[in-house]
């Protein structure tokens, strides 16, 4: 298979992770750097990251929840030295990969695996898995904006699908929404609300596939049960190996 897939696989990087590591110079195989991510290994081979051998594949699909505050990023290392969701998460021995990116000012459900795989079939919009947010916003959602939402909103040349929308509280300084959708591109959600006058102000995601955000409290963690990993399996269509 393709180097970044077994990457990928062993829970070291996801498959953009290695392939931006690759074209670094910092992945080797057999004590070679490779320059290209059209390199296909097997078992055999020996690959290392920095220097450091990549572990053996997971036999376990574990998946790990966390309630994420506003203020770290989602990512393994910032170059900035900012905070990383990564540093509220415990000392373990699996190497864990997030699923789904939450922005830096966004809080709520953060997923990860330590499977590679996984992880990028979760991402992937073909997927289909619904996200439901919660979302604070100043401004105005009329029916008519409403509507627009419902039958999808093209913003700057970008066309987004439907969105499914409840009304929640509402006042005159805040109001609250909550919207489900299927893509997840780039800061959708507020640029989506943006187009049509409301700016948002709080953004929690509550739920991804079929694991929802529950009572866990900012900050905290909390492993799935197998039951629970073996739902959003199925609803993912992922065949583990």
């Amino acid at each position: 298979m393709r180097i970044a897939k077994k990457i990928a696989e062993s829970g070291a990087a996801s498959r953009r992770e290695a392939e931006r590591l690759i074209a670094e110079g910092r992945v080797s195989v057999n004590g070679e750097v490779i320059a290209s991510p059209v390199f296909f290994v097997d078992d055999s081979h020996e690959i290392e990251i920095d220097s450091k051998p990549i572990g053996k594949k997971s036999e376990k699909l574990i998946v790990w929840k966390m309630n994420k505050p506003k203020g770290y990023l989602t990512t393994k290392r910032d170059p900035k030295g900012r905070k990383t969701v990564f540093d509220l998460f415990p000392k373990t021995n699996d190497r864990l990969l997030y699923i789904g990116r939450l922005d830096y000012n966004s809080e709520g459900l953060l997923l990860f695996t330590n499977d590679g795989n996984f992880s990028r079939t979760l991402e992937l919009p073909s997927t289909r898995l619904s996200r439901s947010y919660k979302v604070r916003f100043h401004g105005n959602l009329t029916k008519e904006k409403i509507e627009k939402l419902q039958n999808g909103v093209t913003v700057d040349g970008i066309n987004y699908e439907p969105i499914k929308v409840e009304i929640g509280k509402q006042d005159k300084s805040n109001n609250w929404v909550i919207l489900t959708l299927k893509e997840g591109k780039n800061r959708e959600i507020r640029k989506v609300l943006e187009s049509l006058g409301c700016i948002v102000n709080r953004l929690i995601r509550i739920s991804y596939g079929t694991v929802s955000l529950g009572n866990l409290s900012l900050g905290e963690i909390e492993k799935l049960s197998e039951k629970e990993v073996q739902k959003l399996v199925k609803i993912a269509k992922y065949h583990q190996i």
